[in-house]
Order: C-alpha cells, then sequence, then structure tokens
C-alpha cells in the first residue's frame, strides 16, 4: 500500500535540490504534489514528468499574496491541503563580521518569512480538514549547533525552529489535528551544496556510498518527509529531527558545540 494515497502536498522549493526528491517520493508513494518554486522552467518540467497528480505554481515564498493565491490554486485543483513542506531555502556565505545587513535581510524574507507565512496560509487551509494535516519544517544543524560561515542562514534556522514549536503547541491546544515538526540535515548534496564549496568530490567524500559520510544525498532527507507526511508518524508533533549522521554530538563530545 502506498504511503501517502491521495493525500495533497504543497512543497516549496520543489524545482530542485531536496524539494524535487521530496516531490518524486512522495508521488511515488501516491500523493498529488503542488510543487511551488520561482524556477518557473524546472518546475514545470518536473510537474509534466510526474503527470496528471503534480501542479506547479510560481510562487516567491516571502510575497504574501502570492502565498494567497498558492493556496487557493491548490484547493481549487484539489480540493484540500493535507501537508505542507516549508523546504525553499537561500544559504550565502558570511560569519557575522563578513555579513551585511542587506545579506541579513535577504536570507531573512526567504528563509523566515516564507516560513511564517507558509505556516499561517497552509494552517488555515488545514484545520477544517476532517483528515488533519502536517506541516513539514526544513530547518538546519545550524539552528542546534551554530555554524559560523552562515550567520544569517543560521539564525533563520533558529527562527524556524521556534517557530515549529510555536505553531505545534498552537495546533494542539486549538484542537486543531494538525501536527508540525522541524527536520535538520547537516550537509546535503545538492545544486545549491555544490555552488557554495565546488571543489567538493563527491566520490573522496564518500557520498552515497559510504554510511558513515557526513553529508547525504536529497533522497535520505525525503524518506524523513515521506514518513513526517504519513499517518505513520501521527504522534510526533513539534519534534525536531536531526539527520546528520551524528555530527552534532560528535561535535559536542569533541569539545566543540557546532558541526
Amino acid at each position: 500500500m502506498k504511503r501517502v494515497q491521495d493525500k495533497v502536498v504543497l512543497i516549496t522549493g520543489a524545482a530542485s535540490g531536496v524539494g524535487k526528491a521530496d516531490a518524486l517520493l512522495l508521488a511515488a508513494e501516491g500523493a498529488r504534489v503542488v510543487l511551488a518554486d520561482i524556477d518557473r522552467d524546472a518546475g514545470q518540467a518536473l510537474a509534466a514528468e510526474i503527470g496528471a497528480n503534480a501542479l506547479f505554481i510560481e510562487l516567491d515564498v516571502a510575497e504574501e499574496v502570492q502565498w494567497r493565491r498558492a493556496i487557493a490554486q491548490t484547493l481549487e485543483r484539489f480540493g484540500r491541503l493535507d501537508v505542507l513542506v516549508n523546504n525553499a531555502a537561500i544559504c550565502p556565505l558570511g560569519t557575522i563580521e563578513e555579513a551585511s545587513l542587506a545579506q541579513w535581510r535577504t536570507v531573512q524574507r526567504v528563509n523566515a518569512d516564507g516560513y511564517f507565512l507558509g505556516c499561517k496560509y497552509g494552517l488555515a487551509a488545514m484545520k477544517d480538514n476532517p483528515r488533519g494535516g502536517s506541516i513539514i519544517m526544513m530547518s538546519s544543524i545550524a539552528a542546534l549547533g551554530g555554524l559560523p560561515p552562515m550567520c544569517a542562514y543560521s539564525a533563520s534556522k533558529g527562527a524556524v525552529t521556534a517557530l515549529t514549536r510555536s505553531v505545534a503547541v498552537h495546533c494542539k491546544s486549538s484542537g486543531y489535528r494538525i501536527r508540525c515538526n522541524s527536520i535538520h540535515p547537516d550537509g546535503i548534496w545538492t545544486p545549491m551544496t555544490q555552488a557554495l564549496v565546488p571543489g567538493l568530490d563527491p566520490v573522496a567524500l564518500g557520498i552515497a556510498d559510504n554510511p558513515m559520510a557526513r553529508m547525504c544525498m536529497p533522497e535520505d532527507v525525503a524518506n524523513l518527509v515521506l514518513f513526517l507526511a504519513s499517518d505513520e508518524s501521527r504522534f510526533i508533533n513539534g519534534a525536531e529531527l536531526r539527520i546528520d549522521n551524528a555530527q552534532l554530538i560528535s561535535g559536542i563530545a569533541a569539545g566543540t558545540t557546532h558541526p
């Protein structure tokens, strides 16, 4: 039996990387997927690849009017929303000494404002759904341990993590059957990561082959997203789920607080 049969899932940043892996896996497991992204060409190509159970919507996650439109289009096409995957993010380099205020504001706009709007409008669409719902927030190990080269990114993911807790408790206390959990990867072998560190050799690092490698594949994260989207995780709410191959606690054991 397919694990998310007929569930309607909206994924931001769905045109590439982890979002694309999420969309492909969830669709294969029976979901109807809404692919939200600013990359129209890649998003439409992925929707065509998946077929009739996919809808592409152009969405800048930091624009409130676009969220309203995206939710309306989702409901018009599929009748309801069961799962929201807040995944879209940007990750520029910059320590606290190097980052500019402009960079800080740009990152918070996408990574914090975008997730706030997703939760606000996703929750509104789900709260009257008798099947309940699941909101899945892509955070990072950077939110738990700190990542010095990415000051603004780390702060934005800290906001995502705290927002997750707030939304989870709000939904529980309001009697909504909506869960909200955060996922905390370390490195993921995606186009965004490859652009940040172009010199990395995936073979030498054991990416995709070595189970002890630090960096995982997008599909590894997608498997956790699938679990949180499914009814198998019905009692998991407000959790911070690390997918880092023990990197965070390895750093603590070695006497450092960052990965």
